[in-house]
């Protein structure tokens, strides 16, 4: 994909469009995911990393400067993730052998490839009932489920009452319910 393309989906991005972020995951996460795990030599760190990478840049993404290789940007900020990771390490202590131990029985619950393409469809599903919610349903949505703010959060950014908060996100639910469940019945 060319870089004009790839400005082309971060403008749309910083517009709000949910669809573009998701565009923006799927085109990058590769390239991220294997920046991380060529440095930490574990799946399981590599993708935590990953994630937190993507939440990091989603959320400056107005400080990210259209002139520059997005993908550039990203894995800068991944590396300062993973130095951030390292740091903390460092400042953990060790496990014990019976940590060690629970940590081996812990199952393993990742999703079959079937099941992963499903859950894919279902969120692109989800983001465009979300989209189509109106704007004040769609940033209580969005702050709370996408930022997670906490609801307290929620209330001093939007300089509302912690009422009219939790009013406004069981509207949006509501909302977000009927239309999910008027898709399925197509």
């Amino acid at each position: 994909m060319s870089k004009k393309d790839v400005s082309h989906i971060v403008i749309q991005a910083k517009s709000g469009n949910q669809a573009a972020y998701t565009q923006l995951l799927h085109l990058f996460w590769g390239d991220v995911f294997r920046f991380l795990n060529a440095k930490c030599r574990n799946d399981y760190e590599a993708e935590d990393l990953t994630l937190k990478t993507f939440a990091k840049a989603f959320d400056k993404l107005d400080l990210y400067d259209i002139e520059m290789s997005f993908k550039n940007w990203l894995l800068t900020i991944a590396n300062n993730s993973y130095i951030d990771f390292m740091r903390s390490q460092q400042n953990m202590p060790e496990e014990t052998d019976i940590e060690k131990e629970n940590v081996l029985k812990i199952p393993d619950n990742t999703l079959s490839p079937e099941d992963q393409i499903i859950q894919e469809q279902q969120l692109a599903i989800l983001l465009q009932q979300i989209k189509n919610l109106k704007p004040h349903y769609r940033e209580i949505i969005y702050l709370r489920y996408f930022q997670e703010y906490s609801l307290k959060e929620i209330s001093e950014e939007l300089k509302e009452p912690m009422s009219n908060v939790k009013v406004k996100l069981m509207r949006a639910r509501n909302l977000l319910s009927e239309m999910i469940l008027k898709e399925k019945r197509k």
